[in-house]
């Protein structure tokens, strides 16, 4: 039988079949070769007590890539949620996710919730900002079941890493997308006995569409950026690409060096002051921690 694992604890795997959801070990044999399996695997497994519905992982097969953060297989894109107000984007915080899944080479959508109670001007912004640099952006309310259609639309057929920060609504609008998602964490909680939110692991619900999976991750309220070189920040930039030719010094940072096509259009406001600002802060994060 073949399955995808929606969730893994303890050293059991808790894998998506047409059967139901089965509890499974893995063989030895993966331990052996340091192979560990991961939440978002499709795999094959055998029946070891179809009544109770127990087995074990027999093989992985072909990962197409696979994240380090959250640790997940077969992811095809990113969906990160922030709230417009209540609380007020962590910009910071957003560009550092953002510069994660570019890393990973993941496309990614933002999603802001909480329209119901935002301005016009508060949305402008945020398009701004991040609409004009590429990314996918859009709004919609989890309290208020307004864009989750439009959610839906964007999620089919695809497996979607869902990410956010606590207290911007996340939970509300994966319940939205999908109700039985709290019926499948009860279901894993009672095999294991454990309460539902006591594990910050990445966990996968299927979605009603074929072949549609979001993978809920614990909420974040700090990213590291690894190990990166400061030179290779802009690369995560895409909006400085179409100015860096205008620039007097090849390699050029965009900081303190005259002549800056970056710069240039920051001041002529075609480049968001709030993405080049956080630019110039993970910049020199990046340029002090390598002096110790």
């Amino acid at each position: 039988m073949q399955g995808k694992i929606i969730k893994g604890i303890a050293g059991f795997y808790y894998v998506h079949t047409p059967a139901g959801l089965i509890e499974c070990k893995a063989k030895g044999i993966f331990r052996n070769k340091q192979i560990k399996p991961l939440v978002g695997d499709m795999v094959e497994i055998e029946l070891t007590d179809e009544e109770k519905k127990l087995g074990n992982i027999i093989d992985i097969f072909p990962r197409k890539n696979v994240l380090i953060r959250p640790a997940s297989a077969n992811v095809d894109q990113a969906l990160v949620i922030f709230a417009i107000v209540k609380p007020s984007p962590n910009y910071n915080l957003l560009d550092r996710f953002l510069i994660m899944m570019e890393k990973q080479n993941l496309p990614c959508i933002i999603c802001f919730n909480k329209k119901d109670i935002a301005t016009e001007e508060e949305k402008e912004e945020l398009i701004k900002a991040y609409g004009n640099c590429g990314y996918e952006v859009m709004f919609v309310s989890g309290k208020e079941d307004q864009g989750i259609d439009e959610i839906r639309m964007h999620l089919k057929g695809k497996t979607t890493v869902v990410a956010g920060p606590s207290g911007v609504g996340k939970s509300t609008i994966i319940n939205a997308l999908c109700p039985q998602a709290n019926m499948e964490t009860g279901e894993i909680s009672r095999k294991i006995e454990r309460g539902k939110h006591t594990t910050r692991h990445a966990e996968l619900f299927a979605l009603t569409q074929e072949n549609t999976y979001i993978c809920d991750t614990p909420g974040f309220t700090s990213l590291s950026l690894g190990e990166m070189e400061k030179e290779e920040l802009q690369t995560y930039y895409p909006e400085f690409a179409e100015y860096e030719a205008e620039c007097k010094f090849g390699g050029c940072a965009h900081i303190s060096e005259p002549v800056c096509g970056v710069k240039a259009a920051l001041q002529d406001g075609k480049i968001s002051k709030v993405r080049y600002e956080n630019y110039v802060v993970l910049y020199n994060e990046l340029k002090d921690r390598k002096k110790y």
